[in-house]
């Protein structure tokens, strides 16, 4: 299954994807009641109104969070907040990928905000997001995509609208997207565009639940065949479109999925065999994908090699140091790249060879209806170096004891 977040018109804010995920099946009951249980690890907060009810927007029939609050409260530590989504999310006996989900977006939250002001994640004051508001979204759009199943399905995003203009808040006006939108996405992988609508459409809350949910961006939909599709709608309105989050959940067609990495490269023409042979391992211990070093001729003839790197967002940094100080070298190409992967699995099993038993970890993957594995190179490494045997012995031996559980 896939599902697809589609904010590329409308943006998106916490309760537009919590209504959404209502109006593409999540249990309403389950959610109201979650939330209002919760109520209690928030003090002088109180919710006085709470449902999602049907409403139109701009023509779209679609669902909206009905909200009322009471509460004197201007300002909280984002550590209080954090607390009173950690109780409520365990008080709740929510799934672990749910929880897990629910304190990384407030910590995303907290941390984009201790980078903005420049203090310590426990010093971070939030001032709008201080409302009960950020535990409903927040703790809501966890029970949902538990009760959906969601936490289980491959999620992918397409670009997030942010609008533009100027956007008025608690630290005084700035250009749209503020700082915080533009901290949460940085290096998340989402592609951000703007739009002729003079107004902020993804706020913080919105950008940090979409963020944890999905790491992937897509510039179109992928072959899939659509099973249900959820309409969430903000509470502005506005005369060119539908302020509505849209959700498409079905089963894609094709026996791919895609995501996005970085690629590193440099070239460096004073480095030995040696060093080069190190780095290589030095890299993946960092958590490249693939290291590639290629041979070629540079300007006057000289010779180089070439280092090519496949990394992810958060590993990126460790490595640029890396390479800069293993190689000297003085400047360091990026660029973000799709790439097209198969679905795999790690599995791992007890093989038994010369009346030893050793634990094998071996990767599977499926195309088209057909299955192949590849066992890990340094469990190989490791059965060889204790029966004495060739690693081309030791991979055949194990192949078959594999094949037999895989049939």
């Amino acid at each position: 299954m896939v599902i697809v977040i589609d904010p590329q018109i409308a943006g998106i804010s916490g309760d537009m994807i919590l209504s959404s995920l209502v109006d593409i099946g999540a249990d309403k009951t389950k959610i109201i009641n979650g939330i209002m249980s919760s109520e209690k690890f928030l003090p002088n907060s109180t919710i006085s109104e709470i449902d999602f009810k049907k409403t139109e927007k701009h023509g779209v029939h679609s669902t909206q969070l009905v909200l009322k609050i009471n509460e004197n409260v201007h300002e909280r530590k984002g550590v209080e907040i954090k607390k009173a989504i950690s109780d409520s999310v365990n008080d709740l006996g929510l799934s672990e990928p749910a929880k897990k989900f629910a304190i990384s977006c407030i910590d995303t939250l907290i941390n984009s905000e201790s980078k903005i002001h420049g203090v310590s994640a426990e010093s971070v004051h939030f001032h709008e997001a201080s409302s009960m508001d950020t535990l409903i979204d927040i703790v809501g759009t966890a029970i949902a995509s538990d009760d959906l199943g969601f936490f289980d399905e491959t999620i992918v995003c397409l670009p997030v609208c942010v609008g533009s203009g100027s956007v008025t808040f608690s630290h005084g006006t700035m250009s749209n997207p503020a700082g915080a939108v533009l901290e949460i996405l940085k290096n998340s992988g989402l592609l951000i565009q703007g739009g002729q609508v003079k107004d902020e459409l993804t706020t913080p809350t919105g950008a940090c639940i979409l963020a944890n949910l999905s790491k992937t961006c897509i510039e179109y939909y992928p072959l899939m065949e659509i099973q249900s599709i959820g309409y969430g709608a903000g509470t502005k309105d506005f005369d060119s479109f539908s302020n509505v989050l849209k959700i498409v959940r079905g089963t894609q067609k094709n026996s791919t999925e895609m995501d996005t990495v970085k690629i590193l490269e440099t070239n460096v023409d004073d480095v030995s065999g040696e060093i080069l042979g190190n780095l290589i391992e030095t890299i993946m211990k960092k958590g490249a994908k693939d290291v590639s070093i290629y041979h070629g001729i540079t300007k006057k003839g000289r010779p180089t090699n070439l280092v090519s790197v496949i990394c992810d967002d958060n590993t990126m940094h460790d490595i640029v140091d890396t390479l800069i100080s293993e190689t000297g070298t003085l400047g360091i190409r990026v660029s973000t790249s799709k790439r097209f992967i198969l679905p795999r699995e790690i599995n791992e099993t007890h093989v038994s060879l010369e009346g030893q038993s050793f634990l094998i970890k071996y990767k599977t993957a499926s195309f088209k209806g057909k299955s192949d594995f590849k066992i890990e190179f340094e469990d190989l490494k490791h059965v060889s170096e204790k029966l004495n045997m060739s690693i081309k012995q030791v991979e055949s031996l194990i192949r078959k004891e594999i094949e037999k559980i895989e049939e």
